[in-house]
């Protein structure tokens, strides 16, 4: 199983056109990635009305795990494509910050459908913990749990008398740190319950407002939305999901083209791991419509300014 720490392996020489093509193709899609994220938090910073409801405030809460995650595995990929090597106790936090917003990312998914369930059935009466000045415990709560299996991976590792944190150089990847098997077995069994769980959850909370749609005959419309948001979080888990697809394109491609290995590992990171991330927080962004009312304005704003300014100039 592969999540966003574990990037493309074997890179050439840092001068290589292979590597500059790389790094040209992925530096452009995190600046307008980054360009966005900062204009909806802007967004969020400046409008009360945002911070105000916990569906909002948890949305906010994902797009700075989503930049996180994003900074983190950018890096990680310019490290290894330049073959930059340094000691592991600077690399460690790099990948702890990469696989634990990861896990994040799905805890995030979960809450939000189920603050969505919460919405519709107690609509009067709204736990405690999920009100827009409470839902902070909630938001501390995802990030313990998603430090705690980070914390023992990197923990099991064995010590090697050859190698010191902190003098020995070493390429920053996952397979750098975590190389025994009981550190892959540790991994691939968090992720699948992380998976399955956040899975049962959408699910459930799916079905019993789709229920709720046809009991009700007065405010189905509030009802109906909530149905399709949820529906949208098992659309944003499978994008997820995507990330664990690279055995079986990588078998594809073999038998179709003549690839070279780090190729071959860079179409996955690009098509399958980022390309997803990029999407998940935009789509979700763009479809709500007062999000999506500001966001126009902000853009039109910035381009109205920039007119002003060619035409003073």
């Amino acid at each position: 199983m592969q999540n966003l720490t574990e990037l493309p392996v074997n890179a050439t020489s840092q001068k290589s056109p292979s590597v500059i093509i790389k790094v040209f193709v992925v530096i452009p899609f995190f600046c307008i990635f980054l360009c966005c994220i900062i204009v909806m938090l802007h967004i969020f910073a400046s409008h009360r009305q945002f911070l105000d409801t916990s569906r909002y405030i948890l949305f906010a809460h994902m797009l700075i795990n989503d930049t996180l995650q994003i900074i983190s595995s950018v890096l990680l990929f310019l490290f290894v494509m330049g073959r930059v090597k340094f000691a592991i106790v600077y690399c460690l936090p790099l990948l702890f910050i990469s696989t634990a917003t990861f896990q994040n990312t799905l805890l995030i998914l979960a809450t939000m459908s189920l603050e969505r369930y919460v919405a519709i059935f107690y609509p009067l009466q709204c736990p405690i913990a999920w009100r827009s000045d409470r839902i902070w415990i909630i938001i501390l709560s995802l990030w313990s749990v998603s430090f705690i299996f980070p914390v023992l991976e990197y923990s099991i590792k064995g010590s090697d008398p050859a190698v010191d944190v902190f003098s020995t150089p070493v390429l920053c990847k996952t397979t750098s740190i975590n190389s025994s098997p009981i550190q892959g077995l540790l991994r691939a069994v968090v992720n699948a319950l992380f998976f399955a769980v956040v899975a049962v959850i959408i699910l459930f909370t799916y079905i019993r407002i789709l229920l709720e749609t046809r009991k009700l005959r007065q405010d189905r419309l509030s009802v109906s939305k909530a149905m399709h948001t949820v529906l949208l979080h098992g659309f944003q888990l499978l994008l997820c999901m995507l990330a664990f697809t690279h055995p079986i394109t990588e078998i594809i491609i073999r038998l179709y083209a003549n690839w070279l290995t780090e190729d071959i590992a860079f179409f996955n990171y690009f098509c399958f791991i980022l390309i997803p991330r990029f999407l998940s927080p935009l789509i979700y962004g763009f479809r709500d419509q007062n999000l999506s009312g500001h966001i126009r304005k902000t853009f039109l704003c910035c381009s109205k300014k920039k007119k002003s300014q060619v035409l003073s100039s």
